[in-house]
């Protein structure tokens, strides 16, 4: 007799739909730190019903882009500077293994990749700058020939998207980064695992210095130790 299975009551790629659209709008600021939200309210806007809302709200709770509200209900977890100085860390070692390996290989990164950060970085869409930057650095994962550092990374850099929104939303992108990219890029494509590991280490942890002391100043406080997501499991 076969088995029997429960029916789902909501298609997975529409919990992940609802997930990436509330994801994008905590990420660009249209979902601010701190606001209350509803399924009711989530669901009439998006024009589905509350149950993959509810779906996807638990993923954004579990994830630790929103929080319990004070009373009931959920609210949009607060940014933290030193969180995101803890996740560059991490990021930073995962990076640096990346550009080993994909220096071994000798690797060519697509220049379009460089081509396209710098023109985002001249521009003002801040979406285009984040989009560019998670495409360099996600064709360097897949350079290194590990799926793992891929699907490690991938929930720091939802976390590092949501902060790079609050910050280029504030002080654009420096093109300079781009530049560090390509040498990065050059050096993977010359097989130099020493010096291409030293690089995106130099590189992170400018980034991490530049994006923590911003990130402060949007906050409005040298310190940011209150109210910080909770750490995903």
């Amino acid at each position: 007799m076969p088995a029997q299975l429960l029916q789902l009551e909501a298609a997975p790629d529409l919990v992940d739909r609802v997930y990436r659209s509330l994801l994008d709008a905590i990420s660009d600021g249209s979902l601010a730190p701190g606001q209350r939200i509803t399924q009711e309210d989530i669901a009439q806007q998006l024009a589905v019903s509350r149950q993959p809302v509810l779906q996807a709200l638990r993923l954004l709770k579990k994830d630790g882009f929103v929080q319990d509200a004070p009373g009931r209900g959920l609210q949009v977890s607060a940014l933290d500077a030193q969180w995101t100085r803890d996740m560059y860390q991490v990021r930073g070692a995962l990076d640096a293994l990346a550009a080993r390996l994909a220096a071994h290989r000798r690797h060519r990164i697509d220049p379009a990749l460089i081509l396209q950060g710098r023109l985002a970085a001249r521009g003002s869409n801040v979406a285009a700058m984040i989009d560019a930057d998670l495409a360099f650095h996600r064709a360097l994962y897949e350079a290194a020939g590990n799926p793992l550092i891929a699907e490690t990374a991938q929930l720091h850099w939802k976390h590092l998207k949501r902060v790079m929104g609050a910050v280029l939303q504030q002080t654009g992108q420096r093109e300079a980064v781009w530049d560090e990219h390509e040498a990065i890029a050059d050096a993977i494509a010359a097989g130099d695992a020493e010096r291409a590991a030293r690089l995106i280490e130099e590189h992170g942890s400018h980034a991490s210095r530049v994006l923590g002391e911003r990130l402060d100043a949007v906050l409005g406080t040298a310190t940011a130790n209150t109210s910080h997501p909770r750490r995903p499991t």
